[in-house]
């Protein structure tokens, strides 16, 4: 475990570098002859790449394609779901990106032809690229727990997409009485943001202990380990005694199946009655993966790390939570950097140029409590075809921290999200 001092340090670096509405879009800056790249998905990997990559070489012409009239930030929708935090903290447009001369475009990608570099959309459109960006995101793997498909999700919300799930689950928090059983599962990796689930259930946790301290908060985990496991179980030794009971792997913890309609979990071991369920699916890359051929038997996007050029189709890249990338976590903070590494490469790509190889800082910050944070940093580098962490780099929050540094920690993390929601989106 690294000094306190050595991860503030990093966390520092990887800052500094990280320092509304579909409309018609103004008027680009770049000459009719400039090379095209269309970027697919506008949250923080793709609204970070177009941006990245309007500053890096305005000679670009850049489109942004996005199905959504605004973005709805993931990180601290937890604080949502437990009533700390407004909704509308969450949302952001993409005027300011449009206004910077990057073409934006709302509507659904469809589907590409590689060869002839042509992107479709579900109205007709069809955009032609010199280089196309993907990031997608994740979709749930329906068909992957029996019980639970779309419809399923409006009963038991996964809430792992922002918006109305998100609002869902708060709303039957809020209907439960007090006593009442919430069961939270978690799928086994990978999936998007590793201890996004164990935060859910710290913030979770702590709006039964202020509303309705008589009942439970139950995990049942696909894994025996997970990100953060002893700071967050410290945790919750410390702040929500006998209310919440993490049950993994090794003890019955994997969910074979669900009853939407009665709120039934079903693990190989036992069945259990819940007033609130918040199933988390097992995930693979957005829906335009598949569409395009870049996603594997995995579901996801293999890339190659230099440039987040997919292994399966010359001429695209994959970004963010899709990509297959090694030891890179699946976080917001990771989509980030590496849409700024993969702008760096395109720009230099379109001159005929090879691109550096890289190295990337990622920081993880979680919540056990409004004024109780920790995080993990590590610093990664290519290795054999994918990103390997660097042996000795970043770091673990202290498990024996005093109360004023978990202060600082989730301070630290708000600032994080102030900074990096108004690089991309102010």
């Amino acid at each position: 475990m690294k000094s306190l001092d050595r991860r503030h340090f990093l966390q520092a670096m990887a800052a500094a570098s990280t320092v509304a509405g579909c409309m018609p879009a103004p008027t680009v800056f770049a000459p009719r002859t400039a090379p095209k790249v269309v970027v697919v998905g506008g949250g923080f990997a793709g609204a970070s790449l177009a941006r990245a990559l309007r500053r890096t070489d305005p000679a670009i012409a850049v489109t942004l394609v996005e199905a959504g009239s605004s973005y709805t930030a993931c990180p601290f929708s937890n604080l949502v779901i437990a009533g700390l935090r407004d909704i509308s903290q969450q949302r952001f447009t993409y005027q300011s990106i449009a206004a910077s001369g990057i073409d934006v475009v709302c509507g659904m990608a469809t589907g590409v032809d590689a060869e002839a570099r042509l992107l479709s959309l579900a109205d007709g459109t069809r955009l032609p690229y010199d280089r196309l960006v993907l990031a997608p995101g994740i979709t749930m793997r329906w068909e992957s727990l029996p019980g639970y498909d779309e419809k399923a999700s409006e009963l038991m919300p996964h809430a792992w997409h922002a918006g109305s799930q998100t609002l869902l689950l708060r709303k039957q928090l809020e209907a439960m009485e007090d006593g009442g059983l919430v069961v939270l599962t978690v799928p086994a990796n990978p999936y998007r943001c590793p201890p996004g689930p164990y935060e859910r259930a710290s913030l979770i946790a702590s709006y039964l202990k202020q509303k309705k301290p008589k009942s439970k908060l139950l995990i049942l985990d696909a894994k025996d380990d997970f990100s953060k496991r002893r700071l967050f179980q410290k945790a919750w030794s410390a702040l929500y005694p006998g209310l919440i009971e993490w049950v993994p792997l090794s003890q019955g913890g994997k969910v074979i199946a669900v009853d939407s309609q009665t709120n039934i979990v079903v693990t190989d071991f036992a069945r259990y009655q819940a007033q609130v369920a918040n199933v988390i699916p097992p995930q693979k890359a957005g829906s335009i993966a598949d569409l395009s051929g870049v996603a594997d038997r995995s579901g996801w996007c293999p890339v190659h790390p230099e440039t987040f050029e997919s292994k399966l189709q010359k001429g695209i890249h994959v970004i963010g939570d899709a990509a297959l990338t090694g030891a890179i976590p699946k976080s917001a903070f990771a989509a980030n950097a590496e849409a700024k590494i993969c702008a760096l490469a395109i720009s230099r790509l379109l001159r005929g140029e090879t691109p550096a190889s890289p190295k990337l800082i990622n920081s993880c910050y979680s919540l056990a409590a409004p004024d109780f944070g920790f995080s993990i940093t590590g610093i990664y580098q290519p290795n054999d075809g994918q990103f390997a962490e660097i042996a000795g780099s970043g770091g673990v929050s202290p498990l024996d921290a005093p109360p004023s540094i978990r202060r600082a920690e989730a301070e630290i993390a708000r600032v994080w999200f102030q900074t990096i929601t108004a690089e991309i989106f102010a």
